[in-house]
C-alpha cells in the first residue's frame, strides 16, 4: 500500500467529530496561556494574532482539498466542511478579542473599520463568510441545488482577502504573510487551471 492509499485509509477511519475537537482544542488553550502570562507581555495582541493565524491556516487548508484530490489522489473531502466552519470559529474569536479586549469601544471599532483599510478588508472577508457558514449543512445543499456551488465560490474571494488583511496588518513586506499569500495564489491557480484547459478543449 502506497502513501496515498495509507492517507486515504486513515482519512476514512477518522471521524469528522475528531477533526472538530482536535482543531478547536487550541482555542481554550491559547486563552488559558493568555490569562497565565504564557503569551508574553502583550497577551491580548498575541491572542488576537494567534486566533487570526489559525483561521487563515484553516482557510488555506480548505483550499488544499480539491488540488490534493485532483492532482495527488488524496481524498480529504469529508473534512472540508469542518475546516471551513472552524476557520469561521477562529475568525469570530479573532474579532471578539480585537473588539472586546483590545479596542474596547463600539465607536472605535466602527471608526477602525471605516478608516483602516486592512481592517476594512478583514471585515469584508468576515461578512462574505457568513452566508457560507449559514449554508454549510446538508439541507442547504439540497435546497439550493446548483446555486449552492456558485455561492460557495465566494471562498475564492474570502481567502485572498484574508491573505491581504494579514499582509497589511504586519506592515511591510514580512516573510510570513507573503508565504501565506503565495500559497493562496498557487492553490487558486491549481483550482482554476483545469477548468481553463477544459474550456480550450471544448472550444477546439
Amino acid at each position: 500500500m502506497g502513501l496515498r492509499d495509507r492517507i486515504n485509509a486513515a482519512a476514512r477511519r477518522l471521524p469528522t467529530w475528531a477533526a472538530y475537537i482536535g482543531l478547536a482544542a487550541p482555542a481554550p488553550w491559547l486563552f488559558y496561556m493568555g490569562l497565565t502570562g504564557g503569551l508574553g507581555v502583550e497577551p491580548v495582541k498575541a491572542l488576537e494574532h494567534e486566533y487570526g493565524a489559525l483561521a487563515l491556516k484553516l482557510l488555506i487548508a480548505g483550499l488544499c482539498i480539491t488540488p490534493l484530490r485532483r492532482h495527488l489522489g488524496v481524498n480529504l473531502l469529508k473534512f472540508r466542511r469542518a475546516l471551513g466552519l472552524l476557520a469561521f470559529f477562529y475568525v469570530v474569536l479573532h474579532l471578539t478579542v480585537w473588539a472586546v479586549l483590545d479596542v474596547q469601544s463600539l465607536e472605535r471599532v466602527w471608526a477602525d473599520i471605516v478608516k483602516r483599510p486592512y481592517i476594512t478588508i478583514g471585515m469584508a472577508a468576515f461578512v462574505l463568510m457568513v452566508p457560507l457558514v449559514a449554508t454549510s449543512n446538508n439541507r442547504a445543499v439540497r435546497s439550493l441545488g446548483r446555486g449552492w456551488g456558485r455561492l460557495h465560490r465566494l471562498t475564492y474571494v474570502v481567502v485572498p482577502l484574508a491573505g491581504v488583511h494579514f499582509i497589511w496588518l504586519r506592515k511591510g513586506l514580512q516573510p510570513e504573510p507573503l508565504i501565506y499569500m503565495a500559497a493562496i495564489l498557487l492553490l487558486l491557480a491549481l483550482r482554476v487551471a483545469p477548468r481553463s484547459k477544459k474550456r480550450r478543449i471544448r472550444a477546439a
